[in-house]
Parts: structure tokens; sequence; C-alpha cells
């Protein structure tokens, strides 16, 4: 009986939902007898019973809002529009900004079309009272739907006076508007709503303003407003916001002003600054084929690139480069020892790593997997060569190096995979499913989908046990694996051959000092964190590592057939 009375219940809500449905689509049909009321109210109940997401929902809705608007609403859809947006205050707060932004967002293809120009120009002095009952907190909506009103209905300090004067307009009546309008921007100022203020001063002419204002706005990482309000302001705040720029290494967008102002005179350095600071990001990622391309046409860029492979202890990179463009004079003229700085960054050495185990051979994997499968932590990464080219996949994985506390192996899988996948399949599954060791990774989740990708025959990069990520433990750490060592052990990890080639044969041998290291700083770091407490403390409650150990076993794959 009661499972009839839910059956009867569902059957009646979903013919409610269907008639609502249909009222729905009918009124949307035909807009020339429904009111914004009544658009507003179905409106609402559609969002109201949609299965979607919120996001999903607001998407799918403004579709047929702007169908809608082509259906005759009266007295034309700009007009319309207002009359909905004095409506949604009163349906409640719970949705009341997504409405009005979806609303507001349904009429940009309409501002074109010739047939609603009339409504749209009758619009604007409706938009322009709207934008006063809004600043009155008369009718509440949120400021930033206030500037999506000035935008959209395109509203000028006329159409604001004829609103807030209700008359034939007068120098007098322009005056007052404004001085109405600085009333309130000095209210937005004074409650940090800086976006606000700045959106009302441009458009309306308002200056109330020093450059202490433009300081307050850069302060707040309000660079938007600051750029609008200096622009504004004229040629003189826009050569201060550029110096501002420069002050706090803001290289590229101090560029793009110089460019967009034609101020290269007044700044001639700036746009050769920022080509060195991007040359040196680059390098820093590691993108040094990236890097030498954008260098390649500027012999001092060049340089740079030199110096930076060579302040980064990557010296390889730096006879590559010499021969390449012919720059050993230069490098002749450096100091190394001046310019190296390889005291900044963690070396391998002091992690008095015993060892580090080349492994290319079957013989030699069954020996290391033996050794491994004695270890109560070890730590895993894997690397690959780059691949630049937009829109391709990446290449496989080339490497992958695995760690205790005091040897490191790394195995060349594209060799072994070649001469005995079994082998490698099997040796792999011992390590990666055992129960016994805890591996350590740093989001070690994205190498292990890269592993499977490259080598989708193998069960071992399928399924894992005891599997910890380290980079989950410290969320609010920046910088990577490279800022989390500096964190924990006191210096960074040497970025500068993270994109190097790993199919090359061999690697060199700071390719493996780099390969060897990312994997053995991992238990070295774990070590701290469990037996020093201060470094995994959050809120005063020391870090429980043991929740974040994941395993998964895939027992639905077939066994291997090579």
């Amino acid at each position: 009986m009661g499972r009839l009375k839910a059956r009867m219940r569902e059957a009646y809500e979903s013919n409610q939902k269907n008639e609502h449905r249909s009222i729905c689509l009918h009124s949307f049909s035909d807009l020339s007898h429904v009111s914004a009321a009544t658009f507003m109210y179905l409106l609402k109940d559609c969002y109201f019973y949609g299965t979607h997401k919120a996001t999903a929902k607001f998407r799918i809705l403004q579709q047929q809002v702007k169908r809608a608007l082509n259906n005759d609403p009266q007295p034309g859809p700009f007009t319309y529009i207002v009359q909905c947006m004095y409506i949604i205050p009163l349906l409640g707060q719970s949705h009341a900004e997504g409405f009005s932004h979806m609303l507001i967002s349904s009429l940009r293809h309409l501002k074109s079309v010739e047939s609603v120009q009339k409504d749209f120009i009758d619009a604007k002095c409706l938009a322009a009272r709207l934008v006063l009952d809004i600043l009155a907190s008369v009718v509440p909506h949120e400021e930033r739907i206030l500037v999506k009103l000035l935008e959209t209905f395109d509203i000028e300090l006329k159409d604001m006076a004829h609103a807030f004067c209700g008359s034939e307009l007068g120098d007098e009546d322009l005056a007052a508007a404004r001085e109405h309008l600085k009333q309130h921007v000095q209210y937005f100022m004074k409650s940090e709503s800086y976006v606000t203020a700045v959106a009302l001063m441009t458009r309306f002419s308002i200056q109330c303003c020093d450059e202490s204002f433009l300081i307050k706005l850069i302060g707040g990482k309000q660079y938007k407003a600051a750029e609008e309000w200096a622009a504004f302001m004229g040629k003189e705040m826009i050569i201060l916001i550029i110096q501002k720029y420069l002050d706090v290494k803001m290289l590229k967008s101090a560029n793009e002003l110089v460019k967009q102002y034609d101020l290269a005179e007044e700044f001639p350095d700036v746009n050769y600054l920022y080509k060195e600071s991007s040359l040196k990001k680059l390098a820093e990622k590691g993108c040094w084929d990236v890097a030498e391309v954008r260098a390649k046409k500027d012999t001092k860029l060049m340089e740079y690139l030199v110096y930076l492979a060579m302040e980064a202890g990557y010296m390889e990179k730096v006879d590559e480069l010499c021969e390449r463009y012919s720059l050993e004079g230069y490098v002749k003229s450096l100091v190394p020892e001046e310019v190296m700085c390889q005291s900044d960054y963690l070396e391998l050495k002091k992690l008095i790593l015993e060892e580090i185990v080349w492994v290319d051979e079957i013989n030699e994997l069954l020996s290391a997997t033996s050794y491994i499968e004695a270890c109560k932590i070890i730590g895993v990464d894997c690397e690959w060569k780059p691949n630049y080219e937009k829109g391709s996949r990446p290449n496989k994985v080339a490497i992958i190096q695995i760690a205790s506390d005091k040897k490191a192996f790394i195995f060349d899988l594209i060799k072994l995979y070649e001469d005995d996948p079994k082998a490698l399949d099997c040796c792999f599954r011992r390590i990666m499913c055992s129960s016994n060791i805890l591996k350590l990774g740093y989001n070690l989740q994205c190498d292990l989908h890269q592993l499977s990708q490259s080598y989708g025959e193998l069960l071992c990069f399928q399924s894992y046990e005891m599997l910890l990520d380290i980079q989950k433990l410290f969320k609010e750490t920046t910088g990577g694996l490279s800022g989390l060592s500096k964190k924990i052990l006191g210096a960074g990890l040497n970025k500068t051959r993270r994109n190097s080639d790993w199919e090359q044969r061999p690697l060199s041998q700071n390719q493996k000092e780099y390969a060897a290291l990312d994997a053995a700083v991992l238990v070295h770091i774990f070590h701290h964190v469990r037996g020093q407490p201060q470094f995994g403390v959050n809120e005063g409650r020391q870090v429980e590592w043991k929740s974040h150990i994941v395993s998964r076993v895939n027992r639905a794959r077939s066994p291997l057939r090579f």
C-alpha cells in the first residue's frame, strides 16, 4: 500500500512538472500578453524544477530567455528586462544575482538589431532610474549588477540627469546629477568598493581623487580598475601606474601599458626587461627549448639565456647554446663562481644517498625489485620527454625513479618494455601492489595516469596499494615539490632539467642526479613530517598522514597477452 501511494505521488509530481513545462513553453513562445512578473515567476519555477547543477541550469535558461526575447515582449525587450530587474528582489535573494546576470547578458545579441533600437533608447531612462534606486538601496541588487546595467544600457550622464531631475535638461541639471553621483562614489570609496567607484567615475567624468587612490587600488590588487582610472585621468597617471608596476616587478602589465599608450620613449627598457623576465620564468620551469625560440633573434637575450643556464649549474646547456650560437667569448667574460648559485638548491650529496643505479637490463630489474621489496618506505617519480606541439599527446614515460633513504634506482622503461614486457609488469606489480611498502609521490596520480597511458598493456600501473601523495598533506604550499622541499628541508630543488630530453641515451650524470633527487627527497620530507610534528601542524593539530594513504585494486582485467 505504501509503495502504491509513493508511485501515485511520483506520478502526480511528474504530471505537475509536465504541466508546468507546457505552460512555460507556451508563455515563452509569445510574450505579448505575459507580464514581467509572470515571466519571472515562470523562470524561477523552471530553475526550481531543473535537475542539472546551478551553473548548467542558468546556462540552459539563458538560451531560453534569448529565444523568448524575440517573441514580442511588450513594450520591447530592453524595457521588459528592466521591469524584470525590479521584480527579481521580490523572489528572494538566494539566486537574485544569478538571475540578474542571466537577464542582462541575454540582451547582448539584441543591441545590434535595428527593429529594437527605439526600445533600447526608451529603456535607457528606465534603466537609469533603476540605477538610482539601486544606489539608494530602494531596489536591492549587487554592485556587480549595477556596473553591468551601466555598461549594457550605455547609460550617460544625461540619462541619469533625466531620471534624477525628470525635466528638460539644463547645465544645472547635469551638474546636480554629477554631484549626486559623486556622493555615491565617495561612499563606495569609504567602503573600499573600488571597482564600483571607478565604474561611476570613469562613466560620468567624476574627478574626486588623487594619486593616493591609485596606490590604494594597486595595494588592493584591483589592477583592472587601476588601469581604467589611470586612463580616465590621463597620461601623467598612466606613467605613474607603469612606474608602480615596475616597482613591484609586474613587468608584463607594465609592458602592455607601454605598448597600449605608446610610451616607449618614456620607458625605453621595459620591453627588454619583460623579455628577460619571461626567459627567466621559462628557465625556472625547465622549458629551455621554448626559451631558446623566444631569444633566437636577439643576441643579447641569448647571452642572458646562457647566463641563466650557468646560474642554474646547467653546464651542458651552456655548452650547447655556446656552440650553436658562437657565444664562447661571452662565457669567458663571466666568472662561473660568481654566477653559479647552486648552494641555493638542495644537492643530492646532502641527502647522503649512497648510490644511483641505472636499470636497463632484466637481471638488473630483478635485482632492483628484490632490494625495493625489502624497503618500508620509497619515493616514486617519473619523467618523459616534453612535447611542445599544441594539442598533441604527451610522449611516453621514459624513466621511473624509485628511491629509498640510501639508494635510488632509475628504470629505463622504454628499453625494459621492449626487451621483456612480462618481466617488467611482474616486477612492478610486486612493488606497486605490495601492502608492506609505503609509496610516496608528489601528485603521483598524474604520473600513474601518464604511465597507464604510455603502457596500457601493463597491469602494474592500473593497481596499487599503500600510496601516499605528499602534496595532499601540504595543500597551502606553493612552488610544487621544490617549494615544499624549501619549506621542510630549508632548500628548494633545481628544476632546470625537468623538461630535458629524457629519451636520449645515455642520460647525462646531471640528468640522473636530478631524477634521483626528485624521488629521494620525498622520503626525507616524509621523515621530517613524521618525526618532527611542527612541520605537520595545522591549527594546532598534527597532520594525520595515515588517513591520506590510498589503494586501488583492479581485478577486472584479464591476464596480459604479449
